[in-house]
Parts: structure tokens; C-alpha cells; sequence
């Protein structure tokens, strides 16, 4: 195999996801076909060169601020706090969520010297003092390091400000018998009045 191959393969590799073996596969799909190979290099330059982080809310778009943050029709009222982009794509696909947003870039963790500052929760801060928010919702992912990062968020917030998390616990269509502990224990602690 060439060193330009094994390059290939390598960086390839480093994609979330994708091993040395799934690489491969990716690397030969694009090579054996020029045309994919150039149409796959024009989108890979084309976003290298128009996408941009908002100023505002931290994702990615390819204006700043952002198409979602431009959105008069959303409510300015609410803001949903994410780790990273990718949350913010999976809340938005959803469909059911037309506040704002605001992409942290992390969680808080001790053990990676992770630090507020080292995140954007200054930012955010200062944006819930200047415009007229009512409600965080703290949509963090529900590790050790996701629950620190919304208390703390959630300790930060002026008494004017509602903070609210997402609901954990039994997802749609699962069956208990192949429930988790953990996500069992949370369906328990996080149960609701029955709806008739």
C-alpha cells in the first residue's frame, strides 16, 4: 500500500466513528470513483471556506449570526442550552423547539481542567442579562459531567430566570425488560401524575 493510501486511511480514521477498518472501506469508496472523489473535495472546501461559528449562539452556520438566531418567529424568550453542535442539530430535527440557542462547547469536567471560563458559560451569562430570557432549558447529556455543568449553569441564574431540564427516563417503544439501571432509575425519579 502507498504512504499517500496510509495517510489517507489515517486521517480518515481520526473521523468520529470510522477505525482503521471503516477508513479503509471510505477511503477506497472515494478513490475508485473520481467524480464522487471531486464532487466529496469541492462540498469538503466549499464548508472550509463559508462555514463560520455564530457569534451569538456558537453553532456552525454559513453566516454570522446564524439562520436559527435571525428567526424572528422564534420565541426570544427561550433559550436551550447544548454541549455541542451535534445537540443542537438532534433538538432541531426534532421539530417541536422554536426558541433559542446557545452551544457550550463542552462540560465542565475536573479531571480535564475544564473550567466555566473554559467553556461558554460567561457568554451565556451575559446573554441572559441582556436580553429578556424567562427560561433555560438546560438540555446537557445525562453523564456525571452533563448533570454538574447544568446545576452549576442552573446556580448561576438570576432568581427572574426559570431553569428546566430535559425529561430522563423511559424512551418511547422501549420495553422494561431491556431497560438499563440507570435509565430505569431515572424513569422512577422523574415519574409524573398519570394522564387519562
Amino acid at each position: 500500500m502507498s504512504t499517500v493510501f496510509d495517510e489517507l486511511i489515517r486521517a480518515l480514521a481520526r473521523l468520529p466513528g470510522l477505525g482503521p477498518r471503516s477508513a479503509s472501506r471510505v477511503a477506497l469508496f472515494l478513490l475508485e470513483d473520481s467524480v464522487r472523489l471531486k464532487n466529496f473535495l469541492r462540498a469538503l472546501n466549499s464548508a472550509a471556506e463559508s462555514i463560520v461559528h455564530c457569534e451569538t449562539c456558537f453553532t456552525l452556520d454559513a453566516s454570522s449570526p446564524c439562520t436559527i438566531c435571525r428567526d424572528d418567529t422564534r420565541d426570544p424568550s427561550l433559550l436551550c442550552v447544548v454541549e455541542s453542535v451535534s445537540e443542537l442539530w438532534s433538538v432541531e430535527h426534532a421539530g417541536c423547539f422554536r426558541g433559542h440557542y446557545h452551544v457550550l462547547g463542552g462540560v465542565l469536567s475536573a479531571v480535564d481542567q475544564v473550567s466555566p471560563e473554559k467553556l461558554r458559560i460567561p457568554q451565556l451569562l451575559k446573554r441572559i442579562e441582556q436580553n429578556k430570557i424567562s427560561e433555560v432549558i438546560l438540555a446537557t447529556n445525562a453523564t456525571l459531567e452533563g448533570r454538574i455543568t447544568s446545576s452549576y449553569i442552573a446556580s448561576q441564574l438570576p432568581d427572574s430566570v426559570r431553569a428546566s431540564a430535559l425529561a430522563q427516563g423511559v424512551p418511547a417503544g422501549a420495553e422494561l425488560a431491556f431497560m438499563d439501571a440507570t435509565t430505569m432509575a431515572l424513569a422512577l425519579q422523574s415519574r409524573v401524575p398519570h394522564a387519562f
